[in-house]
Protein backbone atom coordinates (compact mmCIF):
# COMPACT_ATOMS: atom_id res chain seq x y z
CA UNK A 1 0.00 0.00 0.00
CA UNK A 2 1.65 3.11 -0.95
CA UNK A 3 1.86 5.84 2.15
CA UNK A 4 -0.69 9.28 1.92
CA UNK A 5 0.61 10.83 5.28
CA UNK A 6 3.41 10.75 7.10
CA UNK A 7 4.23 12.19 11.12
CA UNK A 8 8.14 12.54 11.04
CA UNK A 9 9.67 13.50 14.78
CA UNK A 10 7.03 15.71 15.52
CA UNK A 11 6.62 17.91 18.94
CA UNK A 12 4.06 19.99 19.34
CA UNK A 13 3.60 22.02 22.50
CA UNK A 14 0.75 24.46 23.95
CA UNK A 15 2.71 28.19 25.31
CA UNK A 16 6.32 26.59 25.27
CA UNK A 17 5.32 23.26 27.16
CA UNK A 18 6.26 20.43 24.54
CA UNK A 19 2.71 18.18 24.81
CA UNK A 20 3.50 15.91 21.62
CA UNK A 21 6.89 14.61 21.85
CA UNK A 22 9.04 12.20 18.94
CA UNK A 23 5.80 11.39 17.78
CA UNK A 24 6.34 9.32 14.31
CA UNK A 25 3.93 7.02 12.25
CA UNK A 26 2.62 6.66 8.62
CA UNK A 27 -0.87 5.94 7.35
CA UNK A 28 -1.50 4.03 4.09
CA UNK A 29 -4.14 4.27 1.48
CA UNK A 30 -7.01 2.24 2.31
CA UNK A 31 -6.33 1.67 6.06
CA UNK A 32 -7.62 2.37 9.66
CA UNK A 33 -4.64 3.83 12.18
CA UNK A 34 -6.69 3.62 15.33
CA UNK A 35 -4.88 6.28 18.07
CA UNK A 36 -5.26 5.21 21.85
CA UNK A 37 -4.22 6.44 25.21
CA UNK A 38 -5.45 8.09 28.38
CA UNK A 39 -7.33 11.42 28.05
CA UNK A 40 -4.58 14.16 27.91
CA UNK A 41 -1.94 11.90 25.93
CA UNK A 42 -1.68 14.65 23.01
CA UNK A 43 -4.38 12.09 20.59
CA UNK A 44 -6.26 14.63 19.58
CA UNK A 45 -3.57 17.10 19.13
CA UNK A 46 -1.89 15.01 16.46
CA UNK A 47 -4.74 15.25 13.97
CA UNK A 48 -5.30 19.31 15.16
CA UNK A 49 -1.89 19.77 13.93
CA UNK A 50 -2.44 18.51 10.61
CA UNK A 51 -5.21 20.37 9.93
CA UNK A 52 -3.83 23.91 11.30
CA UNK A 53 -6.49 23.71 14.03
CA UNK A 54 -4.58 23.80 17.17
CA UNK A 55 -5.24 26.78 19.49
CA UNK A 56 -3.68 29.79 19.21
CA UNK A 57 -1.08 28.89 21.75
CA UNK A 58 -0.08 25.70 20.02
CA UNK A 59 2.73 25.22 17.20
CA UNK A 60 4.37 21.92 15.86
CA UNK A 61 7.87 23.29 17.12
CA UNK A 62 9.58 20.13 15.76
CA UNK A 63 9.37 17.84 12.92
CA UNK A 64 7.30 17.25 9.96
CA UNK A 65 3.65 16.06 8.71
CA UNK A 66 3.86 15.12 5.21
CA UNK A 67 1.14 14.82 2.75
CA UNK A 68 1.69 13.50 -1.04
CA UNK A 69 4.82 14.82 -0.95
CA UNK A 70 3.85 18.97 1.13
CA UNK A 71 4.93 19.68 4.89
CA UNK A 72 1.43 20.18 5.61
CA UNK A 73 3.11 22.62 8.83
CA UNK A 74 4.99 24.58 6.44
CA UNK A 75 1.84 25.49 4.17
CA UNK A 76 0.62 28.98 3.56
CA UNK A 77 -2.72 29.08 4.77
CA UNK A 78 -4.52 29.64 1.51
CA UNK A 79 -2.89 26.12 0.22
CA UNK A 80 -3.90 24.28 3.10
CA UNK A 81 -7.17 25.36 2.96
CA UNK A 82 -7.88 23.81 -0.49
CA UNK A 83 -6.58 20.90 0.46
CA UNK A 84 -8.89 20.52 3.71
CA UNK A 85 -11.80 18.67 2.64
CA UNK A 86 -11.72 17.49 -0.84
CA UNK A 87 -7.75 15.83 -0.17
CA UNK A 88 -8.32 15.84 4.04
CA UNK A 89 -11.29 16.01 6.04
CA UNK A 90 -12.00 16.12 10.00
CA UNK A 91 -14.64 14.66 12.07
CA UNK A 92 -14.82 15.85 15.60
CA UNK A 93 -16.41 14.28 18.61
CA UNK A 94 -19.79 16.51 18.64
CA UNK A 95 -19.92 16.76 14.88
CA UNK A 96 -23.50 18.61 15.38
CA UNK A 97 -21.74 21.38 17.45
CA UNK A 98 -20.01 22.62 14.00
CA UNK A 99 -23.34 23.13 12.73
CA UNK A 100 -25.31 26.44 12.59
CA UNK A 101 -28.49 25.92 14.43
CA UNK A 102 -30.81 28.57 12.30
CA UNK A 103 -30.05 27.03 8.63
CA UNK A 104 -30.93 24.06 7.44
CA UNK A 105 -28.59 21.42 7.01
CA UNK A 106 -28.55 21.20 3.66
CA UNK A 107 -27.91 25.11 2.98
CA UNK A 108 -25.04 24.47 4.92
CA UNK A 109 -23.88 20.93 3.09
CA UNK A 110 -24.14 22.98 -0.01
CA UNK A 111 -22.63 25.97 0.46
CA UNK A 112 -19.30 23.71 2.19
CA UNK A 113 -19.27 21.76 -1.34
CA UNK A 114 -19.89 24.89 -3.09
CA UNK A 115 -16.50 26.70 -1.73
CA UNK A 116 -14.43 23.60 -3.96
CA UNK A 117 -16.84 22.79 -6.49
CA UNK A 118 -18.50 24.65 -9.71
CA UNK A 119 -21.83 23.12 -8.66
CA UNK A 120 -25.19 24.02 -8.76
CA UNK A 121 -27.83 23.55 -5.88
CA UNK A 122 -29.86 20.58 -8.19
CA UNK A 123 -26.85 19.12 -9.05
CA UNK A 124 -25.69 19.12 -4.68
CA UNK A 125 -29.33 17.88 -3.80
CA UNK A 126 -28.31 14.65 -6.12
CA UNK A 127 -25.23 14.66 -5.37
CA UNK A 128 -25.72 14.73 -1.97
CA UNK A 129 -28.52 12.25 -1.70
CA UNK A 130 -26.52 9.73 -3.77
CA UNK A 131 -23.74 9.95 -0.68
CA UNK A 132 -26.70 9.79 2.37
CA UNK A 133 -28.40 6.71 0.44
CA UNK A 134 -24.81 4.68 -0.16
CA UNK A 135 -24.61 5.65 3.35
CA UNK A 136 -27.97 3.69 4.88
CA UNK A 137 -29.41 7.12 5.48
CA UNK A 138 -33.47 6.57 5.38
CA UNK A 139 -35.64 10.17 4.28
CA UNK A 140 -32.86 11.62 2.50
CA UNK A 141 -34.66 14.54 1.95
CA UNK A 142 -35.72 15.26 5.50
CA UNK A 143 -32.24 15.46 6.56
CA UNK A 144 -31.23 17.92 4.56
CA UNK A 145 -34.50 20.16 5.00
CA UNK A 146 -34.05 19.81 8.55
CA UNK A 147 -32.53 22.21 11.07
CA UNK A 148 -30.06 20.84 13.53
CA UNK A 149 -31.97 20.64 16.43
CA UNK A 150 -34.45 18.94 14.46
CA UNK A 151 -32.85 16.12 14.10
CA UNK A 152 -31.26 13.92 17.01
CA UNK A 153 -27.44 13.81 18.73
CA UNK A 154 -26.97 10.25 16.74
CA UNK A 155 -28.38 11.38 13.36
CA UNK A 156 -26.30 14.76 13.50
CA UNK A 157 -22.92 12.67 14.43
CA UNK A 158 -24.33 10.47 11.62
CA UNK A 159 -24.30 13.30 8.92
CA UNK A 160 -21.21 14.98 10.43
CA UNK A 161 -19.83 11.88 9.73
CA UNK A 162 -21.33 11.57 6.01
CA UNK A 163 -20.62 15.50 5.11
CA UNK A 164 -17.26 15.24 5.43
CA UNK A 165 -17.34 12.70 2.58
CA UNK A 166 -19.00 14.95 0.42
CA UNK A 167 -15.54 16.13 -1.31
CA UNK A 168 -14.46 12.26 -0.84
CA UNK A 169 -11.11 13.20 0.82
CA UNK A 170 -8.42 10.88 0.72
CA UNK A 171 -7.87 10.86 4.66
CA UNK A 172 -10.60 10.97 7.43
CA UNK A 173 -9.13 12.30 10.48
CA UNK A 174 -11.72 11.37 13.27
CA UNK A 175 -11.39 12.77 16.68
CA UNK A 176 -13.34 10.38 19.20
CA UNK A 177 -16.27 10.25 16.39
CA UNK A 178 -18.29 7.54 18.89
CA UNK A 179 -17.83 8.58 22.61
CA UNK A 180 -20.41 11.04 22.90
CA UNK A 181 -23.00 8.28 21.65
CA UNK A 182 -25.36 5.77 22.75
CA UNK A 183 -23.93 1.91 22.19
CA UNK A 184 -26.42 1.37 19.39
CA UNK A 185 -25.33 4.75 17.82
CA UNK A 186 -22.42 4.00 18.44
CA UNK A 187 -22.50 0.60 16.39
CA UNK A 188 -24.13 2.24 13.30
CA UNK A 189 -21.31 5.05 12.92
CA UNK A 190 -18.65 2.58 13.45
CA UNK A 191 -20.63 0.85 10.74
CA UNK A 192 -20.81 4.17 8.90
CA UNK A 193 -16.85 4.69 8.70
CA UNK A 194 -16.08 1.17 7.68
CA UNK A 195 -18.29 1.48 5.08
CA UNK A 196 -16.77 4.85 3.86
CA UNK A 197 -13.50 3.16 3.61
CA UNK A 198 -15.28 0.06 1.72
CA UNK A 199 -16.94 2.15 -1.22
CA UNK A 200 -14.42 4.67 -1.31
CA UNK A 201 -10.91 3.14 -0.28
CA UNK A 202 -10.83 6.43 2.09
CA UNK A 203 -7.76 5.98 4.76
CA UNK A 204 -9.03 6.86 8.39
CA UNK A 205 -6.75 8.02 11.54
CA UNK A 206 -9.67 6.87 14.47
CA UNK A 207 -8.36 8.46 18.07
CA UNK A 208 -10.31 6.72 20.98
CA UNK A 209 -10.18 6.14 24.20
CA UNK A 210 -12.56 2.94 23.40
CA UNK A 211 -10.18 0.04 23.34
CA UNK A 212 -13.50 -2.02 21.75
CA UNK A 213 -14.46 0.38 18.55
CA UNK A 214 -10.36 0.12 17.98
CA UNK A 215 -10.72 -3.45 18.05
CA UNK A 216 -13.25 -3.26 15.59
CA UNK A 217 -12.54 -0.93 12.73
CA UNK A 218 -8.10 -0.50 13.09
CA UNK A 219 -5.66 -2.15 11.22
CA UNK A 220 -2.79 -0.83 13.01
CA UNK A 221 -2.58 0.72 16.19
CA UNK A 222 -0.69 3.64 18.13
CA UNK A 223 -0.76 3.54 21.66
CA UNK A 224 -0.07 7.07 23.38
CA UNK A 225 1.36 7.93 26.83
CA UNK A 226 2.12 11.52 27.82
CA UNK A 227 2.50 12.57 24.65
CA UNK A 228 4.63 9.93 23.19
CA UNK A 229 3.88 6.43 21.18
CA UNK A 230 5.27 3.82 23.30
CA UNK A 231 3.79 0.83 20.88
CA UNK A 232 2.72 0.75 17.80
CA UNK A 233 1.49 -2.62 14.79
CA UNK A 234 -0.82 -4.55 14.16
CA UNK A 235 -4.11 -4.42 16.11
CA UNK A 236 -4.44 -7.90 17.00
CA UNK A 237 -1.13 -8.58 18.10
CA UNK A 238 -0.63 -4.96 20.17
CA UNK A 239 -4.06 -5.95 21.94
CA UNK A 240 -3.57 -9.17 22.41
CA UNK A 241 -0.36 -9.59 23.00
CA UNK A 242 0.80 -5.96 24.41
CA UNK A 243 4.60 -5.43 24.77
CA UNK A 244 4.86 -2.45 26.95
CA UNK A 245 3.45 -2.82 30.57
CA UNK A 246 1.43 0.49 29.40
CA UNK A 247 -0.41 -0.92 26.71
CA UNK A 248 -1.21 -4.06 29.19
CA UNK A 249 -2.93 -1.69 31.73
CA UNK A 250 -4.55 -0.34 28.91
CA UNK A 251 -6.14 -3.16 27.89
CA UNK A 252 -6.77 -4.66 31.19
CA UNK A 253 -9.02 -1.59 32.39
CA UNK A 254 -11.68 -2.40 29.76
CA UNK A 255 -14.49 -4.10 31.47
CA UNK A 256 -15.29 -7.42 30.71
CA UNK A 257 -18.93 -8.58 31.24
CA UNK A 258 -19.52 -12.24 33.43
CA UNK A 259 -22.43 -14.01 32.65
CA UNK A 260 -23.88 -15.11 36.27
CA UNK A 261 -23.76 -19.14 36.84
Amino acid sequence: MDELLRYDYVTIAYSAVPVVRDVSFSLHEGEILGVVGESGSGKSTLLKAAMDLLPPCGVVTRGDIWYRGQNLPDLPEKELRRLSGPELAMIFQNAGASFCPIRTVGAQLYEAVSAHENITEAGFREKAAELLQKLRFEDVARILESYPFELSGGMMQRVGIAAAMLLNPSVLLADEPTSALDVSVQKQAVEELLLIRELYHTSIILVTHNIGVVRAMADRVAVMKDGRIVECGDTRDVLEHPAQEYTKKLTAAVPKLRRSA
